[in-house]
């Protein structure tokens, strides 16, 4: 998650090194930007990080020097890395300000009416 403070240059620079850095010793599988995103709460002061997310193969050297290189960046509000199975698919964000996908957040139906007594 990096700071949209950053002019979109400098946010594409500092997510190309992190490629780089992935790249150095493993192979970047999947890329995508997911552009600015509101936060679920507030982040150094900030309410929206632009998302970028890999999907990558490395060896232990290359998760340590990445986790360093990635702890001491400016720019850099959060990051993340996962263990996954290679196997699972990868998911797509909704779109930003969409609704919930059908089945999920909707209100359950009313209750069946009692009938009218006479």
């Amino acid at each position: 998650m990096l700071d949209p403070g950053l002019g979109e240059a400098d946010r594409d620079k500092l997510a190309q090194e992190a490629r780089g850095l992935i790249e150095q010793g493993g192979s970047v599988e999947e890329e995508r930007k997911w552009g600015l995103r509101s936060l679920a709460y507030e982040i150094q002061r900030r309410t929206e990080a632009d998302y970028r997310w890999y999907r990558f193969k490395a060896t232990p050297d290359v998760l340590e020097r990445i986790d360093h290189n990635l702890k001491i960046a400016d720019g850099l509000l959060r990051f993340r890395v996962f263990k996954v199975n290679p196997e699972a698919p990868v998911v797509v964000p909704p779109s930003s300000g969409s609704p919930p996908p059908s089945g999920t957040g909707t209100p359950a139906p009313p209750a069946a009416a009692a009938p009218a007594a006479s």
